[in-house]
């Protein structure tokens, strides 16, 4: 049996240490056939390392790593190339010094792997032209690849000044590539994010974004086929449905995709759990979320356009953008609208939607041990299918959370905030919950569905709506007939209207309603 490469992003370590392998070198081929300067943004821990250390192998010319591979009967091995590397994934810089130190650094490194003698220069940019000159003239045209190219900018993001210093520090460095076209055979910058092309890629716009090119979604992770290919072996007694509701479903315009990491280390440890997401903590974004008022029950239905989907930059950050190049959410439809595109986003998969709404509960609900009981309490109501009990747990919501937070968050200010610290309790439970439930009669605030029973909940502020206009809507719209055949066997399930509102002044639930239909 091959084992399992966690954590190893290493091509020849995978390949000599009889590690599973799963061959993206088809698609390597036909990068390379294809073009010459290529953009590929994905998420964390997706195997962009792997890639770029794979091309780096495939240009050195070590055939004897791609036996059995697509690549070895597809590659000229003749033609060898000197590959300049630059890794930003190591460490964390804080200021443009450290920042071309470290490309100093690298540069230096690889000059001395090849042999080649460097003068001494003040700019770094002058550095890596001298450097691209030299291999050219002694091997041939060269080979740039730079991974994480954008984590300098990423880990000071909350810190605007020292960001906006690191991205002319970068821009500095990839502004040379463009003037140095004849001296290149290829070019790939990997990244979690993509900036403006005004803000980082000035003079670079050769690059061809393969981010969202349908030919290449696959470049990275993994889909169902590569399961069953490269590991059948640990599959043996795999739910696969489960394995799928958990982790499967990050979508760049092809195959449903698997993160790699998460893969890999359940097959290894054999439970559900949330591994790719405690693997890196979204602070700033929470807090961004947070900062802008955003209606968390919208994050399973966003939509957006290519403009705002595509880029971001340290003066100009969107949540939705954010959401989508970390990984937080994904795409669950494009549509043509005339000559553009419209996108729809939503979570990937239960491992992130149960994961992120509990990280947004935390950032809302400061309580955090009384948080854990509560959501023990409510999961029990729906067993039990208390429904009294539910409103018991509502109202302890909110009357545990301290009055200084409230003094000190405008937050708790807004009607949104209600609705969503209640979405966020379900979700996080990992619950079948809906935001925004769309029927032909209108949108339900939220559905649940549990135990073959389903919750249909209406959400308004009494400031806003008056009292009893939220039991009002659910009957006078008819939700319920949206759920009157989804029952087994013909059966016509179990449907409860629950109407809850709430008071900014009192800053809880002031009235609970519920009926059975």
């Amino acid at each position: 049996m091959k084992k399992l490469p966690i954590g190893i992003q290493t091509f020849r370590v995978i390949r000599e240490g009889g590690y599973c392998y799963v061959d993206k070198t088809p698609l390597i081929a036909r990068l390379v056939d294809e073009g010459r300067y290529y953009f590929l943004s994905r998420p964390r821990r997706f195997g962009k390392s792997l890639l770029v250390d794979t091309l780096a192998e495939a240009f050195a010319g070590t055939r004897e790593l791609f036996t059995d591979l697509y690549l070895e009967h597809n590659w000229d091995w003749e033609k060898k190339s000197p590959v300049i590397r630059l890794d930003f994934g190591v460490g964390l810089l804080q200021s443009r010094a450290e920042l071309d130190r470290s490309i100093f650094e690298q540069l230096s490194a690889q000059a001395e792997k090849y042999a080649v003698v460097l003068k001494e220069y003040v700019d770094i940019h002058l550095l890596f032209v001298a450097l691209i000159n030299a291999l050219c003239e002694k091997m041939g045209p060269v080979v740039i690849l730079i991974d994480e190219y954008d984590k300098p900018i990423l880990d000071n993001i909350t810190l605007p000044v020292i960001a906006r210093g690191l991205r002319e520090g970068l821009k500095n460095i990839y502004s040379v590539i463009k003037s140095q076209d004849a001296c290149l055979r290829f070019v790939l910058l990997t990244g979690v994010s993509k900036f403006s092309k005004v803000s980082l890629f000035s003079g670079l716009n050769n690059l061809k974004d393969i981010t969202l090119d349908q030919r290449y979604a696959t470049l990275c992770g993994y889909t169902e086929a590569d399961l069953d290919v490269y590991f059948s072996e640990h599959l043996t007694g795999v739910d696969r449905a489960e394995l799928r509701r958990w982790y499967n479903g990050y979508n760049f315009l092809g195959e449903p995709l698997y993160n790699p990491f998460d893969i890999l280390l359940y097959l290894d440890n054999r439970e559900f759990r949330n591994y790719w997401f405690e693997s890196g903590t979204p602070t700033f974004l929470v807090e961004l979320l947070k900062e802008r008022r955003f209606y968390l029950p919208e994050m399973e239905a966003l939509e957006a356009g290519e403009e705002l989907l595509g880029s971001f930059d340290v003066d100009c950050i969107e949540p939705e953008t954010l959401l989508f190049q970390t990984g937080y959410v994904t795409i669950l439809e494009r549509r043509r609208l005339g000559v553009l595109y419209k996108y729809y986003l939503g979570y990937p998969n239960l491992e992130v939607k149960m994961s992120m709404t509990r990280a947004l509960l935390n950032a809302y609900t400061p309580d955090q041990q009384g948080k854990e009981r509560l959501q023990n309490r409510l999961f029990m109501a729906l067993e039990k299918n208390d429904i009294d009990a539910i409103e018991g747990v509502f109202h302890a919501f909110f009357a545990s959370i301290p009055h200084d937070w409230y003094r000190k968050n405008e937050i708790a200010g807004y009607e949104g905030y209600y609705a969503s610290v209640v979405y966020c309790y379900f979700a996080a439970l990992g619950l079948d919950v809906t935001p925004e439930d769309t029927t032909n009669k209108g949108r339900i605030d939220m559905s649940v569905r549990f135990a073959g029973r389903i919750y249909l909940f209406e959400f308004k502020v009494n400031e806003i709506g008056g009292p009893g206009a939220a039991m009002t809507q659910l009957k006078a719209r008819k939700y319920h007939e949206k759920f009157m055949e989804l029952g087994e066997s013909g059966e016509v399930p179990e449907i409860y209207l629950i109407a809850v509102e709430f008071s900014r002044k009192e800053r809880n639930v002031t009235d609970f309603a519920w009926e059975k239909l």
